[in-house]
């Protein structure tokens, strides 16, 4: 066999086996999204898959992983479309540079660099499809910024914690972690191994540039130093931990429904230096809800859709039941309401939710304003979705 032949043939077995390789990795994707029923957060589902499947290496975990979690990021779009062409075109639409792309479509790859818009455009899509629940969006959020928004992966966002900015800086030039910072708040590629860098919750807190914001309207209202506050829906701490930082000698009291989250919290709290606070297991939706204690200040980050978090979950866009919107606004204003009870004359509560719903945000406004003594001193959506970041709401009541 002459040499021009030869390389000819290698060039093909070559072109052939990457073929094969990339319809493997579309065929495994297939089969988890056919498995999956939304029942828990994909994240710990596909844990779960690929620790009892021990085919997958490394490499093979990420690319499959980035597949589903692109083809979840279409939302409803191309729906008519079978599931393999639907993840070649999650591909195309989500990636500028994708050697599946080039390989198996190989007429969109010089197009991978092009804007969102331009891609969808080219496809001939229907920008709305990507986020079915338009209709129920506040007229605050920008619709087409935020719908294809969720095309985009946001980007993994740091606290620094006080006095931890030189050590935090310097670990992260020595690792040749790229970064950029603003403040305390510092933004780094969602891939980013932090806890390999840093010391999570002692040095930094893992927290979106949105949720570091929510306490603005409460700083620039609230003088005092010293005072008593309640976090009534704590989950994991973390606005706890934000307002601990920025005011230290606040005396902190914490809830929550679960008792396992209480757990969890006590050992974050423990990484985060914080060893004085009180904490209690209680429904604060109930209607038997009743608390022998004032509060100056209480945070009420309650339970929502996380609609303004589905850039990082965008399995939501696929499994969440629009009546749910329903369910957890009528659960926010219980919420709100029972605690607003336990507010001192002169204290704020602040409301805060990740969603981008009007029921949930504007509509328990006016309706603590109804149920309440409370008045409003300011109401904002913190829009992280032209930032690769989550959209909060947060609205500061007085009494």
């Amino acid at each position: 066999m002459c040499r021009t032949a030869n390389s000819d043939w290698f060039s093909y077995q070559t072109q052939t086996f990457a073929r094969m390789r990339f319809y493997s990795y579309l065929n495994s994707a297939k089969t988890i999204l056919g498995e999956y029923d939304g029942s828990i957060p994909f994240a710990a589902w596909l844990k779960q898959h690929f620790k009892s499947h021990k085919k997958f290496g490394s490499r093979d975990r990420k690319i499959v992983s980035n597949l589903c979690y692109s083809y979840f990021r279409l939302g409803k779009l191309f729906n008519e479309k079978s599931v393999e062409d639907r993840l070649i075109r999650a591909q195309f639409l989500c990636h500028d540079d994708s050697e599946l792309i080039k390989e198996l479509k190989p007429e969109w790859g010089g197009h991978l660099t092009k804007s969102i818009d331009e891609k969808l455009n080219l496809l001939k899509a229907e920008t709305d499809l990507v986020f079915p629940f338009v209709d129920e969006l506040s007229d605050e959020i920008e619709k087409h910024t935020f719908v294809r928004s969720h095309l985009i992966q946001p980007d993994l966002f740091l606290r620094i914690r006080p006095g931890k900015q030189k050590t935090v800086i310097q670990k992260l030039e020595q690792a040749a972690v790229s970064f950029s910072i603003e403040g305390d708040c510092i933004r780094v590629s969602n891939a980013t191994k932090i806890d390999e860098v840093l010391e999570v919750d002692t040095e930094v807190v893992v927290q979106d540039k949105s949720s570091q914001q929510v306490i603005n309207p409460f700083k620039e209202h609230w003088k005092q130093n010293q005072f008593m506050s309640w976090d009534c829906c704590a989950a994991s701490g973390g606005k706890t931990i934000l307002l601990y930082d920025h005011f230290p000698k606040a005396q902190l009291t914490v809830s929550d429904i679960r008792e396992s989250i209480l757990l969890n919290l006590k050992n974050r709290f423990g990484r985060a230096g914080i060893q004085q606070y009180q904490s209690f297991i209680a429904d604060v939706s109930s209607s038997q809800f009743s608390l022998n204690k004032k509060f100056d200040i209480i945070i009420c980050d309650a339970p929502c859709s996380g609609s303004g978090t589905w850039g990082r979950t965008p399995e939501q866009l696929s499994f969440f039941q629009k009546e749910k919107i329903d369910y957890y606004a009528d659960l926010q204003k219980r919420i709100a309401v029972n605690a607003s009870g336990q507010l001192k004359q002169g204290g704020c509560l602040l409301y805060i939710t990740c969603s981008v719903f009007k029921k949930e945000n504007e509509d328990v406004v006016a309706n603590i304003l109804v149920d309440t003594n409370l008045q409003l001193l300011k109401q904002e959506y913190f829009k992280g979705y032209t930032e690769k970041a989550d959209t909060l709401f947060a609205a500061l009541f007085s009494l």
